[in-house]
């Protein structure tokens, strides 16, 4: 085997790693498979809506829920002692639907990271039998209640959540977004492999559409139980699981959406603050795997930025010529690869071209987190997560 010829074969991982992404990735679950008629017998749910300065989306979420057609239902937004009309918009629509209430924060207690602390209190104020954390940047069909209860009382499930559309709706959304939720693909597979994992470190949820049964909630401590981890939610899938709960996430793409970020500065605040400080709670191979971890999470976007370096160093200086090979095929397996998944949400094939450039951005991202460890900072909060 001459040179070139073993620079292509090196370069096969990659598409190797796409098509067991892909095929892993079919594993997964919807709830619009469920039925939308709701149970005779409705346990009450209790939705609890935690909000710090969103008056941009306050008042989408709160009509998107209150628009369901669950018939048992009370929603709590919990106003995290916002400085803007957040908790103006929801009480103003509270006054038109008995069934909102809003609430004042009372103060962050120490050790405890903001959101956990507003859903301890919204939970604290709840009377269902289930309770749905949801993230105030959501939007709900009229139906997903509904068909997610159906599923968590199918499947036996102690928390379940929902996975749901990403609205993307600037350019650097639409750049960064792909290559973050790619790489948890890669990671995570689809919602069966993670729902039916028997390792705790493969358990994850969705906190923005999150449902718990009471029962189990409380007899492991409520939010206290996550109380200082920033990835709460996946610590608490792992926690519940790590008591012998059962864990299920499902797929929701017509039944929630979520617009995270819509800036580059929110990208790389918000993906910041999650990426190290939570992500290392999901490697296993104990203190080995968190001492290689900062380079695994910057390993992700450096093979997606690589290629691309190497071609255009090749114009300018002299690069070996199986190292050009390499680069090339990699490239173009790179390229098929981000044309598919833009294809599958939607948008241009034409934005893979753009993919070294968003692989650029997120290293940025991921090596300014791991610089930062476990120190976070979010709305206008200073944390060290657990």
């Amino acid at each position: 085997m001459n040179a070139n010829t073993a620079a292509v074969v090196a370069a096969l991982p990659l598409a190797l790693v796409a098509v067991i992404t892909a095929i892993r990735f079919r594993n997964s679950t919807s709830i619009a498979d469920e039925s939308g008629v709701p149970p005779t017998d409705a346990p009450m749910v209790s939705v609890v809506i935690p909000a710090r300065n969103e008056e941009r989306n306050i008042e989408r979420c709160v009509r998107s829920v209150l628009s369901a057609t669950y018939p048992n239902l009370e929603v709590i937004v919990v106003d995290d002692h916002s400085a803007d009309a957040t908790g103006d918009i929801a009480r103003r629509i509270a006054a038109e639907d008995t069934r909102l209430r809003v609430i004042a924060n009372s103060p962050l207690p120490d050790g405890w990271f903001g959101k956990q602390w507003a859903c301890e209190t919204g939970a604290g104020e709840s009377k269902g039998e289930v309770i749905l954390f949801a993230d105030a940047d959501t939007k709900q069909s009229s139906d997903l209640i509904t068909r997610s209860v159906s599923m968590m009382r199918r499947r036996s499930a102690d928390l379940f959540s929902v996975t749901g559309k990403q609205e993307l709706g600037s350019f650097w959304e639409l750049l960064i977004q792909p290559q973050v939720f790619g790489m948890l693909a890669v990671r995570y597979g689809g919602t069966e492999s993670v729902s039916k994992s028997r390792f705790v470190s493969s358990k994850i949820a969705n906190g923005q559409c999150l449902f718990v049964r009471r029962d189990a909630y409380e007899s492991l401590g409520r939010h206290g139980l996550v109380r200082s981890h920033v990835a709460d939610d996946m610590m608490m899938a792992q926690r519940f699981f790590a008591n012998g709960k059962n864990v299920v996430i499902a797929e929701g793409l017509e039944q929630l959406s979520t617009r995270m970020y819509t800036s580059l500065g929110e990208l790389v605040r918000g993906w910041g603050k999650n990426v190290y400080a939570g992500g290392i709670d999901s490697i296993p191979g104990g203190l080995v795997g968190r001492m290689l971890f900062p380079f695994m999470l910057l390993s992700a976007p450096l093979s997606g930025m690589l290629p691309a370096l190497i071609l255009v160093a090749g114009i300018f200086f002299r690069v070996p010529e199986p190292l050009v090979v390499w680069a090339a095929v990699a490239q173009i397996i790179l390229l098929l690869w981000w044309a598919f998944v833009y294809l599958r949400i939607g948008r241009s094939p034409l934005y893979a071209l753009l993919s070294p450039m968003g692989a650029a951005v997120v290293f940025y991202i991921f090596l300014r987190a791991v610089l930062r460890g476990r120190r976070v900072t979010w709305k206008d909060r200073e944390y060290v997560s657990a």
